[in-house]
């Protein structure tokens, strides 16, 4: 096995002593890959060496802030704090949106959402999104858009370790999962969270941003975390399904039209074998992105329309 994919296949428990307890995943729960695993184990080698060069600042701070991520569970205090007020609820909000996320969701992870022979520290857990540059990933899929999609990746991953560190210094437990994709759904977390909805292209879209947005996680001691609210977005699936012009637009046919579904209950909405070769020529391809309705268009005009078809169709 490539020594790159071994390293990164380490999960929480290879940076905690044998005495720590940790999260697991249940039986049920599918098999989670990160991006630069992707990369290293499925993509063209020829397109490793043409476009590296192109995406290596921001490709090495971002491999390099995951694993400070597990490192720094050393610094958790030894007995730490459960309960958080309010207004440490609020501080957390307002540093995360001095960081640059663009929102904030609180979730319990359930344990078919940890991927297969990964563990976490802890089910409560803090949702992050972070906006890409809307002109960059018009471009798509310009190598311009693949160093945009990378450039979020390190800026995220660095913003959630600012957060779990900010946690630490107020005597919480925290564990920073990386933007790069890590040991949980990221995105049926923010969907549970309330952040927006799943799209056919399996990419969260929330009003303002669309699709372009990039997540992470901060796993916590904190036992009383909000309760998420109910999930207004869930017309987008109906929306997307009559709509399917990222399904049209892919150019490796990656986007399930029909999807099938895991043995967690939820739909796998991508073929990523399909996928990493166009991702792999542009460093982040993201053509389903720039395609999709949601990043070409205003969300509320697009839920108005929706709504007044619906209506229509209701008292014919």
């Amino acid at each position: 096995m490539n020594p790159i994919v071994r390293m990164l296949q380490k999960t929480t428990s290879d940076y905690l002593p044998d005495s720590a307890r940790t999260v697991g995943s249940s039986s049920d729960a599918r098999r989670g890959l990160i991006v630069p695993e992707l990369i290293f184990r499925y993509g063209d080698r020829k397109s490793h060496f043409r476009k590296f060069p192109k995406i290596l600042p921001w490709l090495v701070p971002a491999v390099i802030g995951r694993f400070r991520g597990y490192r720094s569970l050393k610094r958790n205090p030894a007995d730490p704090k459960t309960i958080a007020d309010e207004s440490l609820i609020a501080d957390l909000k307002e540093y995360a949106a001095g960081i640059g996320c663009s929102d904030l969701g609180f979730v319990e992870v359930p344990a078919q959402l940890i991927f297969r022979g990964k563990d976490i520290l802890d089910t409560h857990a803090v949702v992050l999104s972070m906006p890409m540059d809307k002109k960059r990933m018009a471009r798509a899929p310009h190598i311009r858009a693949g160093q945009e999609v990378w450039r979020i990746y390190d800026h995220l991953g660095r913003a959630s370790n600012r957060v779990a560190a900010f946690l630490r210094r107020r005597g919480y437990a925290a564990q920073a999962g990386a933007a790069l994709g890590g040991d949980t759904n990221y995105p049926v977390l923010a969907r549970m969270a309330g952040m927006g909805w799943i799209g056919k292209h399996g990419l969260l879209i929330s009003p303002g941003l669309g699709p372009s947005q990039r997540l992470a996680v901060v796993y916590t001691s904190i036992e009383n975390l909000p309760e998420p609210p109910e999930n207004p977005f869930s017309w987008i699936s109906d929306f997307c399904d009559s709509c399917s012009r990222c399904v049209r637009e892919c150019p490796s046919g990656a986007i399930f039209n029909e999807k099938p579904l895991e043995a967690d209950g939820d739909p796998r909405h991508i073929d990523y074998l399909k996928c990493i070769g166009p991702f792999t020529q542009s460093m982040g391809c993201s053509i389903c992105i720039a395609e999709c309705v949601f990043f070409r268009g205003d969300f509320d005009r697009i839920r108005t329309g929706y709504e007044t078809k619906s209506r229509a169709e209701q008292s014919r």
